[in-house]
Formats: structure tokens, sequence, C-alpha cells
């Protein structure tokens, strides 16, 4: 058996410059590349129940979006592109297709780029995803994103307070371990994008508007818990979608990855067995 010290030892991790910027990123395994993007000011290490298991199967890629993590920060008014920063990480590490494994924020990186890189894009995974041009806010996400203008104004600080206390998390933060680990992720952020406006230019028309063009296969995920955006989101792509499938995992919230690991890595990797 591989002990977690030897397997540390395997990783291939460093730093990518691409598109004017440095991305941090791990690679562990073999065979078909499989990516893992995060979420809203997290980091790889949200992956760190499916790096290791996902790796026995596929050659994993975890990384830091821009201004996430490790990899540096963006350029106030500076236009950039998160589906273009992927494209260019992957260019740069030799792979030319991957499965796309997206959570929330990442969950939109990952569908934005089925869209651009339809042929680099062999599957897809939404999870607990957000949408581009989605607009039937419930009052939920409107209170959260209220409070958080109001919070930033403040400072940094409190606006993470108050993200880390929202709606969004209150599943996770019932389970101890996964709240330890999320509160030193938003801890470790910096707080960017709570006080600049981030110019990543999303897809035009928006992909809300063009699901129809998605033909991989794909698997959508929400935990039975999470708020009611993001059960509106899966009801949408799931309809839009043609090829797809979805899974709604019980007891879980919108870090569903996090808080029911092993449920969701057995959704996961039996959707992928498939493909």
């Amino acid at each position: 058996m591989i002990s977690r010290l030897s397997v540390a030892h395997l990783v291939n991790k460093g730093f990518a410059d691409v598109n004017d910027t440095r991305l941090y990123y791990e690679i562990l395994g073999r065979g078909h590349p499989l990516v893992l993007v995060h979420g809203f000011t997290l980091s790889t290490k949200m992956w760190d129940d499916q790096f290791e298991v996902f790796a026995k199967r596929f050659k994993v890629i975890r990384y830091d979006v821009r201004g996430f993590g490790k990899s540096a920060l963006p350029t106030v008014g500076k236009e950039y592109s998160s589906t273009k920063d992927l494209k260019a990480l992957l260019n740069q590490l030799g792979m030319n297709y991957a499965y796309v494994i997206g959570l929330s924020m990442g969950g939109s990186i990952a569908l934005e780029f089925a869209l651009e890189y339809p042929e680099s894009t062999k599957a897809l995974v939404l999870v607990d995803s957000m949408l581009g041009g989605f607009r039937d806010f419930s009052k939920t996400r409107i209170k959260i994103k209220e409070s958080l203008e109001k919070a930033a104004k403040v400072s940094v600080d409190t606006a993470k307070d108050v993200w880390r206390s929202c709606a969004l998390f209150k599943p996770a933060f019932e389970k101890p371990d996964v709240a330890f680990r999320l509160t030193q992720m938003i801890s470790d952020y910096s707080g960017w994008h709570f006080a600049n406006t981030d110019p990543d230019r999303s897809l035009g028309p928006p992909a809300i508007e063009r699901l129809q063009e998605i033909t991989v296969p794909t698997l959508i995920i929400v935990g039975e818990r999470d708020i009611p955006d993001c059960h509106r989101i899966a009801d949408i792509l799931s309809k839009r979608i043609q090829n797809s499938q979805r899974i709604t995992l019980k007891g879980a919230g919108h870090m569903s990855n996090m808080e029911t690991p092993s449920e969701y890595n057995e959704a996961v990797l039996s959707f992928l067995a498939n493909v």
C-alpha cells in the first residue's frame, strides 16, 4: 500500500507561465487527462478527497484559477479569460483534451470551456454549478450578493466573514472536518475579488443561450441541500444539454464533493467508466 507521504513524492507540481499570468498546478496518475476546477475563494485543496482517488484511473490535473490559491492575481482593468487560461495550461502540459470537472464557479468555467473548445472536452461534470447568463436569482442568492457587497466596503476580512457564514456553506459547516478545511482556504484567499472588479471575460452570447451546442457526455450533480439557484440551474442544464444525466446527492449542500466524498466519487467514476 502506498502511503500519503509516498503519493506526495509522485505529484508533479509547478507553475505554468501562460497568457501573461502564472498558474499553479498539480498532476498525479496516468491515463486519460482529467482536470478539476475549484470554486470561488477556494483552491486545489478543495479536491483533496478526489485527487488521489481519481488518479488511480486517470491523469488528474488540479490547478488554481487566476486570482486564487497560489496562482497570480488578475491585473485591474486588463481583460482575460479563465477558459483561455485553462486551455493554455493544458497545452503547456502537453494535453490536447481532457475530462473537465468543475464545482460552482469552476462548473461555469468548465461549461464555457466545453463551449469554446469542444474538441478538447471529452466529458463534462458540472457540480453545484453556476451558469453564465442565469438571472433568475432567488432571495437567498440576492441576500448573499447584497451582504457581500456591503461587507466588502468595510474590509476584505469582513467580506470573508460574511462569505463563510452564508447559506452556501451552511451544510458544509455542520461537518467539523469540512468546516476546518473551508475556513483555512477562505482565510488563505487574498480577497482580491472583494476589493476589485474582475475583468474575466465571459462568453458572448452567454452560456445559458448555447447549452444545446454541448454534445459530449455530461453529468450534472447537485447537493440536495444546495440553495434554490443551483437546483434551478441544474434543471436548465439537464433539460438543454441533450447527452446529459442528473444526480442529486442526498444530504449534501453546495460543497457536495467535500461533504459526501464517497457518494460523490462513486457517482463521477461510474459516469466516466461509461464514457
